[in-house]
């Protein structure tokens, strides 16, 4: 059932300071928490730590990042808890380098890109090698991705491959794909294409003479005849591995980043199938590549040591990290108080919190590569005319949108990707700039301008932030807005048949990746993507489906025309103006003065390559 709310719009847009209910009790809670005494609450933090508390003794790393992950499986890995481990497990042929989201040689010690920027060649590192000693090659690239695809829906971010010629043709409807539980001991996948194979086997490269990616059928040593049959992995047109260590990547479209979007989980090998029949307790001796291996799993936790056969093994300080599950920011913070907890990341801070733990040093605050934006129907006129999106876009007062309803806890967002704090692109905030581009396009002061059809999710945030920026388009450009708010299933619908003016849409960036983070805003409505936007600056759970329960439409062949392909980079964003940044959410982190090269950045992603604990740090 659709809501519609038609605002009187006023004179002043003051946002409200008070209190809700139910944010006194979490203020006195953190309070309690953060200080003995209560008279603290209302005066300066005269200490520049939360606690201080002794190091460990060895270099061990405890880490809470969330609840317990459900899956180690890279293709599986969209967010934290899930994708701090791949990291630490998997590696891929690039990897981000925390401090300047550069992209650096991991498995790859080196790569080259045609011309075009549509051929890509890496080649790969003769000293990397699985836990188990095999080499890493160019062939378990090929066999990974080609199950990635295989996958098809199963992919939280499966969009991030379809810019690979002959990946997004492989895609398997969500009616037969499979996303089995790790944690909850999952069984092998029949539609992927991984044999069934003991933990020391592997599966062998393919002859010289064979497709690459082709598998063959598997014989017995004892016997002249097969006695089994391979899943037959279909021929990745674009991915080739040109010998064990050079691996050839051919794109649609140029991308100048692929470097980096190939550092994200999703695109790291695995050995063989993830481990752990049904019903069976999760096998901790999985096979990885990583600087880390597995140790243990139990209830307090995950285990990992630094891997004996890691090329680079001697650059890694930790011996041991333990990723400690917490079931809530309260809980998190209440263990880093007590000196268990060395980083505190992915907690749910309310914003009455974020305000007590600020002021100290500990206390890190990073924007999130998330945006909130309102999508425009450019087949509709008058929102056809770029002259009336870029006014409406230029009436809108971010500041005072970022600290009034959303309570500081977001960055405006004044171009659509996050991962510069000075972009050199921006949407403009000019009112009377915006006045004169109305008026030109036939609408002086807002005279016979329509009412604006504004599409938003049931979601209280969502609802509050749409009565504000109607009121500055009514203040700034005497413009009416009728606001509708509908259930999330609803915004979907209105948004592919087209019912709406503007729509509160929100996307989230896996990668650093130019191209791809822009395909994620401006993308066809058939292709699912996660929303992001919360009070607190994290994931807005009103607007967010598990990956395993979405559904999207046909995905569109490749080469097909779509809008997404017109936006190639922020500044073609900039310049058509199909849709209008309001906020980026913002990460928090919680880290002891004694822990090294623990850099937090947007895209969530710190380096435990690059960790190290000072043990000879004493408190004040």
């Amino acid at each position: 059932m659709k809501m519609r709310v038609r605002r009187s719009i006023g004179k002043s847009y003051r946002p409200s300071k008070a209190v809700r209910p139910g944010r006194l009790a979490l203020f006195i809670l953190f309070a309690a928490l953060l200080s003995p005494a209560c008279s603290e609450i209302s005066t300066p933090k005269s200490e520049p730590l939360i606690v201080q508390t002794a190091p460990p003794a060895k270099q061990e790393f405890r880490w809470s990042n969330g609840k317990m992950p459900k899956s180690f499986d890279p293709a599986l890995a969209a967010a934290a808890p899930e994708t701090d481990i791949v990291r630490a497990l998997f590696e891929g042929l690039t990897d981000i380098d925390p401090r300047t989201l550069r992209e650096k040689p991991a498995v790859a010690e080196k790569w080259t890109a045609s011309e075009d920027l549509k051929t890509w060649t890496f080649f790969l590192r003769s000293d990397a090698k699985w836990s188990n000693g095999e080499p890493v090659t160019a062939h378990d690239f090929v066999r990974s991705w080609t199950r990635l695809a295989k996958m098809g829906a199963g992919v939280p971010h499966r969009t991030l491959f379809y810019n690979i010629e002959g990946l997004r043709g492989l895609g398997i409807s969500p009616a037969t794909a499979e996303t089995p539980d790790f944690l909850s001991g999952s069984g092998q996948r029949s539609n992927v294409p991984f044999p069934s194979l003991k933990p020391e086997e592997k599966t062998p490269p393919p002859p010289a003479n064979s497709a690459a990616g082709q598998m063959q059928p598997e014989t017995n040593a004892n016997s002249a005849s097969p006695t089994s049959t391979v899943p037959t992995v279909e021929v990745l047109s674009g991915v080739t591995a040109e010998s064990d260590l050079v691996l050839s990547v051919r794109l649609i479209t140029p991308d100048k980043d692929f470097a980096k979007l190939v550092a994200s989980p999703m695109f790291r090998p695995t050995f063989i199938e993830m481990p752990g029949p049904a019903g069976e307790a999760p096998d901790s001796n999985i096979v990885t590549n990583g600087a880390f291996r597995m140790a243990g799993i139990g209830p307090e936790g995950i285990t990992l040591v630094r891997s004996d056969t890691y090329w680079n093994r001697d650059a890694v300080k930790l011996d041991k990290v333990l990723f400690v599950p917490k079931d809530s920011a309260e809980k998190a913070l209440e263990s880093y108080r007590n000196g268990e907890l060395d980083a505190v990341t992915n907690a749910e801070f309310a914003p009455l919190a974020l305000k007590l733990l600020s002021p100290y040093d500990d206390f890190r605050q990073t924007t999130h590569s998330a945006l909130n934006y309102y999508e425009i129907n450019i087949k509709k006129p008058p929102f056809s005319d770029e002259r009336v999106r870029r006014a409406l876009a230029m009436a809108i007062e971010r500041d005072v949108l970022t600290e009034g309803e959303l309570e500081g806890s977001t960055r405006p967002a004044l171009s659509f990707l996050p991962f510069n704090k000075q972009p050199k692109i921006k949407v403009p905030e000019d009112r009377d700039l915006a006045r004169d581009l109305l008026e030109k396009a036939g609408f002086p002061d807002g005279v016979n301008f329509p009412v604006i059809r504004l599409v938003v999710n049931r979601n209280d945030l969502q609802m509050r932030i749409a009565r504000l920026v109607a009121k500055m388009w009514k203040q700034n450009l005497n413009l009416d807005t009728e606001i509708v708010v509908v259930g999330l299933a609803e915004v979907e619908t209105a948004r592919a048949t087209g019912d709406y003016d503007l729509i509160r849409r929100g996307a989230v960036f896996p990668s650093n990746d130019e191209v791809m983070s822009l395909r994620s805003i401006f993308s066809p409505a058939d292709e699912i993507k996660a929303e992001p936007g919360d009070a607190a600056g994290r994931v807005d759970k009103a607007n967010a489906e598990p990956a395993e329960q979405r559904t999207g439409g046909t995905d569109q062949s490749e080469g097909q025309a779509d809008a997404s392909l017109e936006i190639r980079s922020e500044q073609d964003a900039v310049a058509q103006i199909y849709a209008i940044p309001l906020y980026f959410p913002t990460s928090y982190s919680l880290v002891k003065p004694y822990v090294s090269g623990f850099d937090f950045n947007s895209l969530d992603a710190p380096s435990l390559k690059d960790v190290s604990i000072d043990n000879g740090w004493q408190p004040k």
